[in-house]
């Protein structure tokens, strides 16, 4: 078992940024595959981005690679999601996940098996 807590959303305005963080309740160096996933009001959930602790291989969603930025710290046993160049359509739940491996970032209907309560972003134009 593996408990995640986000923070770091908010309201901000378009072009703006967010960092947000998924702290995990267990040692993150132990190999796992951590990350973020969204959904917008009306929306299905959609893959964000993910991190494989053991090499820090990373996964994005084709449309956020280059915007958003996700990175880990062990130490601290913590994810992040670095947001620049904010858009309204990126307002959503984002949630933290875990997994043992990163499939559920990049297989469609793979479902990672612990997730977090989730953060609102909201971007204004």
């Amino acid at each position: 078992q593996v408990q995640l807590r986000e923070s770091g959303g908010g309201s901000v305005q378009a072009g703006g940024s967010l960092r947000l963080s998924c702290a995990a309740s267990r040692d993150t160096s132990s190999n796992v595959c951590m990350g973020w996933f969204r959904q917008a009001p009306g929306k299905e959930r959609e893959v964000v981005a993910g991190i494989y602790t053991g090499d820090s291989m990373t996964y994005y969603a084709d449309n956020l690679r280059g915007r958003f930025t996700i990175s880990l710290d062990n130490a601290k046993n913590t994810v992040y999601l670095q947001m620049n160049n904010l858009k309204p359509e990126d307002t959503a739940m984002y949630h933290c996940a875990a997994h043992a491996v990163c499939l559920p970032w990049v297989v469609p209907g793979a479902v990672a098996d612990y997730w977090g309560f989730g953060t609102l972003v909201t971007i204004s134009s």
